[in-house]
């Protein structure tokens, strides 16, 4: 008994490669851009001993040298900042404030923070520092 085959072309559509291929590109830039974190050039202080923090919900003040104070590349003033401390807050209790100072700033202008954070009654705070080497 003899068996017949019979041959199948098979062939894979490649046109559409392209449009999947761009498709992916848009949707990688466009998470890259929505991930994006300001930062102000400090010199970080140092610390012996680190405990790491979840990078979701973190809610970043940087006081610069100068006593300027950011949050998401915008300069805050006091009233500003309160403002946008319990905005935060009531948004999710779990934020957690992380306050970024440069080693070089008097502790005047950290602890105008810290002030404001306790008027607000938020526990929630991390002072990030770089491990000394």
């Amino acid at each position: 008994m003899q068996i017949k085959r019979k041959k199948i072309n098979c062939s894979i559509a490649t046109s559409s490669m392209s449009d999947i291929g761009f498709l992916l590109l848009i949707f990688i830039m466009l998470i890259s851009l929505m991930n994006q974190r300001h930062e102000q050039k400090i010199q970080y202080s140092e610390a012996l001993v680190l405990e790491k923090t979840q990078a979701d919900s973190n809610y970043e003040i940087w006081i610069l040298a100068d006593g300027s104070v950011y949050v998401d590349d915008v300069l805050m003033t006091a009233d500003s900042l309160e403002q946008g401390i319990a905005a935060a807050i009531m948004e999710n209790q779990e934020v957690r404030i992380h306050v970024i100072a440069d080693k070089n700033t008097p502790y005047k202008y950290v602890d105008s923070v810290v002030k404001i954070l306790q008027r607000l009654q938020h526990r929630v705070v991390s002072f990030v520092v770089r491990e000394k080497m």
